[in-house]
């Protein structure tokens, strides 16, 4: 996301009531919020590596800083801007698709492109897929998307966002699951060597491979709108994030794990206090 726009990942919903009740997972260690402490029945995480809490007052602000309401106790920004000092800090990037600004700076090889060698575009932002369909490719791309990550660790941060893990999804079948997995297992593998947590961004059918894909939590939207909130509860044992966008979708969320995942509704352009669209509730 570049510092003068607003995006959010908009993939394809499914109906998932099968897949939670099907959903296998191990519970990875918890590295807390204090060094050291231990998830039940899992592997242990790296000492440095904290997670975000449980149950806790979060706030969205990937549209643009600003000073967190009272409660809040986690925050995602934008790569672009600094952490909130002393709350957990979650660092927004825009992994998978290129933002429109920086759509020149990207090699030409490295824009997915269909059989007549025309980009391949998220018409919902604008935003060319990155090919990440090749083991060589995914390795150019993530080069230059973990010097993002760097960067959020020089500043601070506590945790990366990598949007548009369901970029497959839009690509009209040139990139898999497999390939998204893949890359998102470098770029955790790299996050991780920076003591930064690494969250799934939606994409609820791969929460059974948030293993391999070296995943530690996950920032769902509208999970309690779309009927997913079991699936990301199971996987990352209820250390979830979630962003509504109506008030329908925050009553459902509250309704049914207002009790058990950190739940904030949002606009959706996620705006700043003072915007006329601007909107934040917890209840």
């Amino acid at each position: 996301m570049s510092p003068s726009g607003v995006r959010r990942a908009t993939g394809a919903r499914t109906a998932l009531g099968a897949l939670a009740a099907a959903l296998i997972v191990t519970v990875p260690a918890l590295a807390g919020c204090s060094s050291g402490e231990r998830e039940r029945g899992g592997a242990r995480q790296p000492a440095a590596l904290r997670l975000p809490p449980r149950h806790a007052g979060f706030d969205y602000q990937i549209g643009g800083a600003y000073p967190p309401p009272e409660g809040v106790r986690i925050v995602s920004r934008d790569r672009s801007d600094s952490p909130a000092p002393g709350l957990y800090n979650i660092c927004y990037v825009n992994a998978f698709q290129a933002q429109p600004a920086e759509r020149a700076s990207w090699p030409a090889d490295l824009l997915l492109r269909d059989a007549r060698g025309d980009v391949v575009i998220d018409e919902g932002w604008n935003e060319p897929l990155l090919d990440i369909g090749t083991p060589a490719k995914r390795a150019r791309v993530a080069e230059r998307v973990n010097r993002w990550i760097d960067d959020c660790a020089d500043k601070g941060y506590d945790a990366v966002e990598p949007d548009n893990y369901d970029s497959y999804t839009r690509s009209h079948r040139l990139l898999t699951a497999a390939d998204a997995t893949a890359f998102m297992a470098l770029l955790s593998r790299h996050a991780h060597a920076r003591h930064l947590a690494v969250a799934q961004k939606n994409t609820a059918e791969l929460a059974g491979q948030r293993e391999r894909a070296g995943l530690d939590f996950a920032v769902a939207e509208e999970c309690g709108q779309y009927d997913e909130c079991e699936v990301y509860a199971e996987a990352f044992d209820d250390r979830v994030v979630d962003i509504e966008y109506t008030d329908g979708g925050l009553r459902a969320a509250r309704a049914r794990w207002g009790d058990r995942l950190s739940i904030v509704r949002r606009d959706r352009d996620v705006s700043r206090p003072g915007s006329a669209g601007y909107v934040r509730k917890v209840r």
